[in-house]
């Protein structure tokens, strides 16, 4: 008999033959669990990329390793399933639909909530299977019949769910606290998003007049504008430089309004001229200097990045305007001392790189200690290594000066906060 003759290429062209296999195993139903209520399942939750992304190094490694896993529980017959979905990326995503708008001429504002949302889904339903494609050409072997999304029903109801849950064991609360805001997003970010970027900027030396006294205090400092919110000078009480104006008064310069000057231990003696000007509202280390202090917090800033009617005569102009304004005004009186050139890292938002102002804000947090504790001990008593050992130390650094994390976010394109409040303003 003849056998019939089968042109192979010469090189091995794995679109072609990738992508043929993939077909057959999805058709097949081979990544579908069949049922089986006498074996212990196994099951894998695939962390949701970014809707608004594309696979990187990170994804790719995570996809291979959950891969290998759930190949090898289904080659010994365990019932298994990969679940596969994606995340709504609310900021990256409203970002993503307010640039298409831009390029139509259309304000997300004027266009208002529901027509935005409208052309967010759009945006979704073209664009956000990208990274699903690109899943299925590394093979792996999910289920993409039960593939999820994070604004789904399900997940949205799990989201209220474990909100009301959290708020009920205490671990969620409404407070005021400082936060990263960004100008352009309009919204409060967690800290996770906030990408800090080393920058080339000033150090202004200001003269703080001593209150009655023919003396004054060189502050030194990246952000003149906030002069505007001070509510104390700081020194450290080992300061031998400074101990005898502890509990005396300055003058802010320019809007003349008196401050006391205040003793604590958190004030660096090496940094600029080792006297730090406070301003709890605009600054995270200012903020828990001002609670230790009880001292109160003045917020300067409006959400669109301008200064606001505690500003005085900076009032309705943008924070990097007035800090040049502050600049040449304090050069006019006489008490800018001295500009230096400096390096520092500036936070900026990590979807629009907008550079993020700190400000005291009513916003949603978790309590991070009591979730924090439990990761800390299993490290200390050795049921979980890590590998190299010197990260160690960065872990519980990490672990045990965590801050509470900020969960509010006010945006359109997102899960809404399960939260009403009775006309007497109670929730």
């Amino acid at each position: 008999m003849n056998n019939p003759i089968i042109d192979i290429s010469k090189t091995y062209e794995s679109k072609l033959v990738e992508k043929r296999i993939y077909k057959f195993w999805s058709e097949n139903g081979f990544f579908t669990p069949k049922i089986d209520v006498a074996k212990k399942p196994f099951t894998i939750i695939m962390p949701p990329p970014n809707v608004t992304g594309e696979l990187h190094m990170g994804h790719a490694l995570t996809a291979a390793l959950e891969d290998l896993m759930v190949r090898w529980h289904r080659m010994k017959g365990t019932p298994t399933l990969w679940l596969p979905g994606t995340d709504h990326a609310g900021i990256a995503t409203q970002v993503v639909v307010e640039r298409m708008l831009k390029q139509e001429n259309i304000d997300r504002h004027k266009l208002g909530r529901d027509k935005f949302l409208e052309r967010a889904w759009e945006w979704v339903r073209k664009y956000g299977n990208i990274i699903d494609e690109q899943h299925k050409r590394l093979g792996v072997s999910a289920d993409w019949t039960r593939k999820n999304f994070t604004l789904n029903d399900g997940p949205s109801n799990a989201v209220r769910n474990t909100f009301v849950n959290l708020f009920n064991k205490g671990l969620i609360y409404r407070g005021e606290r400082i936060i990263n805001w960004c100008p352009r997003c309009a919204t409060a970010l967690s800290d996770l998003e906030v990408d800090y970027q080393e920058q080339s900027t000033f150090l202004y030396y200001i003269q703080y007049k001593l209150l009655n006294q023919d003396d004054s205090i060189i502050v030194a400092t990246t952000r003149p504008e906030t002069l505007l919110g001070d509510t104390a000078l700081a020194v450290n009480p080992d300061d031998q430089r400074y101990t005898h104006i502890i509990g005396k008064e300055v003058i802010i310069p320019i809007i003349e309004r008196k401050i006391p000057v205040i003793g604590d231990n958190g004030v660096s003696l090496e940094f600029g001229t080792g006297a730090l000007k406070v301003t709890p509202g605009h600054d995270p280390n200012d903020f828990e200097i001002g609670k230790r202090h009880n001292l109160p917090i003045i917020n300067i800033m409006n959400l669109d990045g301008t200064i606001n009617k505690n500003g005085c005569q900076y009032s309705g102009i943008d924070r990097f305007e007035v800090r040049k304004k502050i600049v040449e005004d304090l050069e006019a009186i006489g008490l800018l001392d001295k500009v230096d050139a400096y390096n520092h890292s500036v936070g900026q938002c990590q979807r629009c790189q907008t550079i993020v102002e700190p400000l005291v804000s009513k916003q949603w947090f978790i309590k991070m200690a009591p979730l924090a504790q439990p990761a800390i001990d299993v490290v200390k008593n050795k049921k979980i290594k890590i590998i190299p050992e010197r990260f160690t130390k960065v872990y519980m650094n990490w672990m045990e000066n965590i801050r509470d994390w900020c969960i509010s976010r006010q945006l359109w394109w997102g899960h809404r906060i399960p939260v009403w409040y009775c006309a007497c303003g109670e929730q």
